[in-house]
């Protein structure tokens, strides 16, 4: 299942018009489940916290995008969503399986921007359903899900959906430029790869259930969140496996938790060493910690010509060699990179174009987070062969959600 290679190169092609088919309101002759390609696309929200909402926002901003329901675990969260995003009562679903009544609703496409537990089956059922599918990353916490991910994407193919998974940092013109010049040669052979991904503590409140669990304290539970490698490092795990074309081979390390009387599994630090089929090196560090360090994310490659560096926020650029660029600041990337994204998936739906390279190469970037966090578990070196073939869930009883 080597399927990155090319994928990320197939989704960057439509980068440079999709920053301009951001403010669009007109779309181009075509088709959507029988509706006029003049009409907008009929969107369904999943998942309406935070991020959820805040994001909704840019599909109905975009103008090509109709909300026509959301759903969400919790009642009170998907009212609330849904009198700010204009969506009538009786399109308001809550409870476990609120999302597959959202799906019966005859919505034509869905945002889902829930935990990341729950990511796999909901893109399948959404696929299934017949609905283009925009699905916050990661895409899925462990070896089945990500298999379960995959087999969508290649279903989203065969029936001519589309499939996109919102990485904010490949759309960033400066880190395309840089990665562009690494792809025609500019570092000569890669020797090593160093990232970093930095974030604040997560809270870690006292719950009694887990329904209050999905409320407040969902991060802080690996059968959840995938943990802090998976969950916090996913953005640059991606833009290494970008550079790269494809996923490591194994992975090894160590990880730690600091924080006194620990209530929850998560660790705040890892530090994991994933090597290629061809011998290159790629270290991986992240933390969660309260210690006043800026939030992070970005990689510097290191070749035998020249160096590089990929960020999300900072600077982007590739010194020496015969490709230099001076690059530049990477600025608002959390909002304009979701909104590339949207219009990017507009694009898409309304081509007829079923460009699903991000959903395949999300599949890797979870399974590559996810050995790194195994193999710090075992305290082993992990193949990605034998992690695969394991084919092992992170278990987590939810009989106790109502449906």
């Amino acid at each position: 299942m080597q399927a990155r290679h090319d994928a990320k190169l197939v989704r960057r092609d439509f980068l440079a018009s999709a920053a301009a088919a951001a403010t669009a309101t007109v779309v181009q002759p075509a088709q959507v489940r029988g509706t006029a390609a003049q009409a907008a696309v009929e969107l369904g929200l999943i998942g309406c916290g935070g991020r959820g909402p805040w994001l909704g926002e840019f599909f109905r901003k975009h103008g090509g995008f109709r909300i026509r329901a959301v759903a969400d675990y919790f009642a009170d969260r998907a009212d609330a969503a849904g009198e700010k995003l204009g969506v009538e009562k009786a399109r308001r679903f809550s409870g476990r399986h609120g999302y597959l009544r959202l799906l019966e609703s005859g919505v034509q496409a869905v945002a889902i921007i829930n935990v990341p537990r729950f990511h796999p089956e909901m893109c399948q059922a959404a696929i299934e359903a017949g609905c283009h599918v925009f699905a916050a990353k990661p895409i899925a916490i462990d070896v089945p899900g990500a298999m379960r991910v995959h087999a969508a994407a290649q279903l989203a193919a065969e029936k001519k959906l589309s499939f996109l998974v919102d990485y904010q940092l490949p759309t960033d013109p400066i880190n395309i430029e840089v990665v562009k010049r690494i792809h025609e040669g500019g570092l000569g052979r890669l020797g090593h790869i160093d990232s970093i991904a930095i974030s604040p503590p997560w809270a870690e409140p006292p719950v009694q259930s887990l329904e209050q669990r999905l409320r407040s304290a969902w991060c802080s539970l690996i059968a959840l969140s995938g943990d802090v490698i998976v969950e916090n490092s996913i953005h640059i795990i991606n833009a290494v496996l970008w550079i790269t074309k494809r996923r490591p081979t194994s992975a090894i390390g160590r990880a730690r938790v600091c924080r006194p009387n620990p209530r929850d599994d998560y660790r705040e630090i890892y530090l994991v060493t994933y090597e290629f089929d061809d011998g290159l090196l790629w270290t991986h560090r992240c933390q969660s910690l309260n210690n006043q360090l800026d939030w992070a994310l970005n990689l510097t490659a290191y070749g035998e010509l020249a160096t590089a560096v990929v960020s999300y926020r900072g600077r982007s650029y590739l010194k020496g060699g015969p490709k230099h660029f001076g690059g530049g600041n990477v600025e608002s990337l959390y909002d304009q990179g979701a909104i590339r994204n949207v219009a990017t998936f507009h694009q898409n739906i309304f081509a007829g174009r079923p460009d699903n390279a991000t959903a395949l190469g999300a599949v890797d970037d979870a399974l590559t987070a996810a050995l790194g966090r195994e193999a710090v578990a075992r305290r082993c070196q992990l193949t990605m062969e034998e992690f695969i073939k394991e084919n092992k869930p992170l278990e987590l009883d939810l009989s106790g959600l109502r449906g």
